[in-house]
């Protein structure tokens, strides 16, 4: 269990934050200036909080030294020493589970290189890695994706994937950017004005109306978890199958039987009241409503139950009226395929 309170004045700014989560990937998201990164900062040791405590599977670290406190830290930008190569800055934060830690992350073809040689994502895995060896008890990364290009963020989200799958360290995350949250956390803890405004579990909060003032319009969405059910050779799309429905989405998502996980933005999903007929979108969920926001501008945010899994959906206040919409309701959920980007898909612990 991770119990985090703290409390720091930083000039005219005030963080003031505390949340619970179990072990797993804990994302912190927020804009910028939110306060996430003094959080972590916090945490790691790195800044004296004037007030409350930081505790770790049961340890109080609050006065501990940041040395002792056994925290690997991943920053924004690697930090690789220049003049030492792979193996060796891998070695200097340790050796524990080398050899795993060096096959998990693709690294054992880079062991002789220097860090200039590398590219950005490769020095992102060297850098997680040589956090990994110091056999720390937490995992902290501050947007350690942020400086890299789209193909190199999502060479490495597949990695950081195998990892939050296989290793049992707790991980803090912080990011901006929900793609990277929703594929890797199973706690989120949103920040905003140096203050936890919400936390608890990943699809939990996403799928909850009242919570899109907080993640933001365009990065409210749910977040689904389903098994591969085939992949049509003819049109390349997948069948993905749910609690109580069937997606069709594109591209080879992986083999049968693979679970994974997906976002599906609010603002991509429309609703009927009546089984749509003659449409050229392949996915359609039978749901009940579960929750209604309405925003304080034109639009209305509902939660959609369908079998277990939790939808959300942004119409228009208008479209609410006119549909008459009401908790308890069945609708039905209309998703293009193509709504679903490929870094809103990845693979499922």
């Amino acid at each position: 269990m991770i119990d985090i309170a703290v409390m720091r004045r930083l000039g005219d700014f005030t963080l003031d934050a505390a949340f619970a989560a179990p072990h797993g990937v804990t994302a912190i998201f927020g804009r910028s200036g939110s306060g996430k990164s003094s959080l972590i900062n916090c945490i790691a040791g790195l800044m004296r909080p004037d007030a409350g405590h930081v505790r770790i599977g049961g340890m109080d670290l609050t006065q501990t030294p940041v040395h002792r406190r056994r925290i690997g830290y991943v920053f924004q930008d690697a930090r690789l020493f220049p003049h030492l190569d792979v193996a060796r800055n891998l070695s200097y934060g340790g050796t524990h589970d080398r050899d795993a830690v060096i096959e998990m992350l693709g690294l054992d073809d880079l062991l002789h290189r220097r860090p200039a040689t590398l590219s950005g994502g490769e020095k992102s895995r060297v850098a997680i890695g040589r956090a990994l060896m110091s056999n720390p008890q937490l995992l902290l990364m501050d947007e350690p994706l942020a400086a890299l290009d789209a193909d190199r963020k999502a060479e490495v989200l597949h990695y950081l994937e195998r990892l939050c799958a296989a290793t049992r360290v707790p991980v803090i995350y912080v990011s901006h950017a929900m793609s990277e949250v929703a594929r890797l956390a199973t706690t989120l803890v949103l920040m905003e004005a140096g203050r936890v405004t919400r936390f608890g579990p990943l699809d939990h909060i996403l799928s909850d109306p009242a919570a899109v003032p907080l993640v933001g319009v365009r990065d409210a969405g749910a977040v689904l978890t389903g098994t591969v059910r085939g992949l049509n050779a003819a049109d390349g799309l997948t069948e993905v199958a749910l609690s109580a429905g069937r997606l069709v989405l594109p591209g080879r998502l992986g083999r049968h039987g693979d679970r994974i996980r997906l976002r599906i933005p609010a603002q991509d999903v429309i609703l009927s009241l009546q089984a749509p007929q003659g449409l050229s979108a392949l996915n359609v969920l039978t749901c009940h409503i579960a929750a209604i926001e309405v925003g304080h501008g034109p639009g209305v945010a509902v939660s959609l139950n369908s079998g277990s899994d939790r939808l959300l959906a942004r119409i228009t206040r208008r479209s609410a009226a006119r549909m008459g919409l009401v908790v308890g309701q069945e609708v039905h959920a209309i998703i293009k395929a193509t709504a679903v980007a490929a870094q809103d898909i990845g693979g499922a612990a």
